[in-house]
């Protein structure tokens, strides 16, 4: 059973919103009182998951945003402020991972496409918010990392450097902020099942049985158990934790 959460009256942004752990996320804010702006790079799929919420009598806003592009990110968040008039909450989501490469072989244009969408991205989102929400002096930030923030992966340095990225970004940020009233923090999820997960498997990149039995909990995580720790982390139940890096891996990074 999940806990509950009243953000009624308060606004969250989550970029990366139209599926997987973004859907997710934005359903639960929303479920939660909260109104909610989805921002997404696939214009259809933004549209039909906030129609979704809107039919269910939810405050929703779709915005088509590419978070490799700053002047876009800048306008998806001021657009969020002027519709709904203030910044509560972001979840900032947006993430790719590219094909299994070896170090030696990797295009400079990969690396540049992970970084630019997975650590640029959430900078440009991250330092948008917070001209908001400095100017408020309240808010919560959640920045999506992964466990290919806090280990090691085969196969993987771009992805895993981009996260290891966004820690940092959300560390640094977390001390910046603290005393203004805004809390910062980062979420790793483990393997989730989402649709990016289900096409590493039925590409070959991910052996499923093997993923999970590979920690604690052996099975998939869940996109809504994201969604529960994105909400916990942005919540007064978390007033007192920032700059933390969580761990919703089924207990992966325990080994």
């Amino acid at each position: 059973m999940n806990p509950t959460y009243d953000f009624t009256g308060q606004v969250a942004l989550v970029t990366g919103a139209s599926s997987g752990m973004g859907l997710a996320t934005a359903r639960a804010f929303a479920e939660a009182g909260a109104a909610v702006a989805l921002a997404d790079i696939d214009e259809e799929a933004v549209a039909a998951a906030t129609k979704d919420l809107t039919d269910a009598g939810r405050q929703a806003l779709a915005l088509v945003c590419d978070v490799s592009d700053e002047e876009q990110v800048a306008a998806a968040v001021d657009r969020t402020v002027e519709t709904f008039g203030r910044l509560d909450m972001a979840y900032n989501n947006a993430g790719v991972m590219p094909p299994p490469t070896d170090a030696a072989d990797e295009s400079a244009d990969q690396f540049d496409r992970v970084q630019d969408i997975n650590l640029r991205g959430v900078w440009a989102a991250m330092k948008h918010e917070l001209r908001h929400m400095r100017a408020q002096g309240s808010g919560a930030i959640v920045n999506c990392s992964s466990l290919g923030g806090l280990v090691g992966n085969p196969g993987r340095a771009a992805y895993h450097a981009s996260k290891h990225g966004v820690i940092g970004l959300t560390r640094s940020a977390a001390l910046e902020y603290g005393a203004r009233g805004v809390r910062i923090n980062a979420v790793c999820p483990g393997t989730i099942g989402t649709p990016m997960v289900d096409a590493m498997v039925a590409g070959g990149e991910l052996d499923r049985p093997r993923a999970e039995t590979g920690q604690a909990i052996p099975r998939l995580g869940t996109a809504d158990e994201i969604a529960q720790a994105v909400l916990w982390l942005s919540s007064p139940g978390a007033g007192y934790v920032t700059g933390v890096a969580l761990p919703v891996d089924g207990g992966y990074t325990a080994q």
